[in-house]
């Protein structure tokens, strides 16, 4: 079971970061999501959550304040005829950093968004319930 973290970045306007993923990622293609990667072996949930925020999105530990997280969350799905079994760990960051978020490969474009309209965008599976576990 691959276990994955989501980290919901959300800025001083309470919008949150949705990133638009390219068609290098190995799934979900052109779907929407949240900073996300694998834990690696002896490697803490958290400390994952720091290296892909700023792998993904350019901020680094001093630019993002820890806020929450949320249950894992565990559930099957089919992607192009193969099956996943996922573990994801959801993680709530603020940042009052302004200016530019620099993507990297793995996304094509983001926005910031009011956390009520997730629902609008195609996005990974289950990213709705993992943004409202981390703000209930």
């Amino acid at each position: 079971m691959p276990d994955v973290v989501t980290v919901i970045i959300m800025n001083e306007k309470d919008e949150i970061l949705i990133l638009k993923r390219s068609n290098k990622v190995r799934t979900y293609k052109g779907c929407w999501g949240g900073v996300a990667g694998y834990v690696e072996d002896g490697e803490e949930p958290i400390d994952t959550a720091f290296k892909e925020i700023f792998e993904e999105i350019g901020l680094e530990k001093k630019d993002v304040e820890f806020v929450k997280k949320a249950n894992p969350v565990k559930f099957t799905d089919i992607y192009e005829n193969k099956k996943y079994d996922w573990k994801i760990f959801p993680f709530l960051f603020k940042t009052q950093k302004k200016g530019k978020i620099n993507i990297d490969w793995e996304h094509t474009k983001y926005r910031w968004i009011n956390p009520l309209k997730v629902g609008k965008f195609d996005t990974v599976p289950h990213f709705e319930k993992v943004v409202s576990s981390l703000l209930k």
